[in-house]
């Protein structure tokens, strides 16, 4: 069974990743492809940081914990940056899993009056439950942020703030109601996805607003391909893929299901040197399928 429409059709390589015993797929919360087309599964098992090669042979787990997984992005630079949500940190580590860098102050949240009521009163410093992350080739840094926050950040590569933008809210250009997932286009642009606004904002690297891409449901994560297409995850049960400028190349999914192939949570998405897809999904997902790119 094919899935997709036009030079966008893919095959499920079903049963893609092989656990060794007592390993499980829980919450597939973020996902990247290395240099070597290595994937990274940032996940909340017991073992939060998993290593398969292409065709889903397990080559290693992280020793490392961390108290929240959910964005990762493997930089220009080699190495891979993670969001740990629930220590409000964002974490730089080589692929070897030797820390490098961390911005925020870990175990406390920015000040945004967020709490039980799971309401973003003001928008405020970074972070509060950040949750995704995209890195340029001169290693500036944005961040969206996120659960607890309604902006997105930008850093230099020493991790200095250089700007931050957004507010509360759910009409205007600029106001997020949770900014899930930042990617960076051919172009340079910011994409972000907000989430409960069922939109992606269009931003450039100085926070200006460039225009928005209605008709999601639930956007997750962004991811850029080659020739500019744009790879999105959307937590109501789909998957997207789009041109530049936001129109709909192929799209599969739509009702919860756990039948291969489809989706109940799709969160994460990686796409690799070949053009395959690994979405990763959480909630009752639990769960990594590959797609693999028909020529």
């Amino acid at each position: 069974m094919q899935y997709g429409d036009g030079d966008y059709r893919y095959e499920l390589d079903e049963g893609w990743g092989k656990l060794p015993e007592g390993y499980e797929f829980h919450q597939v919360a973020g996902v990247a492809v290395d240099g070597d087309d290595n994937v990274y599964l940032f996940n909340r098992s017991a073992h939060q940081m998993m290593v398969f090669d292409r065709e889903g042979g397990f080559i290693k787990s992280w020793d490392q914990r961390f108290a929240g997984p959910h964005g990762i992005h493997i930089g220009p630079d080699g190495n891979i940056y993670l969001a740990d949500r629930d220590a409000h940190v964002i974490v730089k580590y080589s692929l070897d899993g030797e820390l490098l860098q961390e911005l925020g102050n870990r175990d406390q949240a920015s000040d945004t009056g967020y709490g039980a009521d799971r309401v973003v009163h003001r928008a405020a410093e970074p972070f509060n439950l950040p949750t995704g992350i995209a890195v340029t080739e001169s290693e500036d840094i944005f961040v969206s942020d996120g659960y607890g926050n309604s902006r997105v950040h930008k850093f230099d590569a020493s991790g200095a703030l250089l700007l931050s933008w957004g507010e509360p809210g759910s009409t205007e250009p600029g106001q997020f109601t949770l900014p899930h997932g930042v990617g960076l286009d051919a172009d340079g642009r910011v994409l972000v996805c907000d989430r409960e606004n069922h939109r992606i904002q269009v931003f450039d690297q100085d926070g200006n607003f460039l225009t928005m891409w209605p008709g999601f449901r639930q956007p997750t994560d962004v991811q850029v391909g080659p020739d500019g297409e744009v790879y999105v995850t959307e937590l109501t049960h789909r998957f997207s893929i789009v041109d530049g400028d936001g129109n709909v190349l192929a799209r599969w999914g739509g009702e919860s299901s756990h039948d291969p192939g489809q989706f109940v949570a799709p969160h994460g998405i990686a796409v690799d040197s070949r053009g395959d897809i690994y979405i990763g999904e959480v909630l009752e997902g639990q769960r990594i399928q590959k797609f693999v790119r028909v020529r």
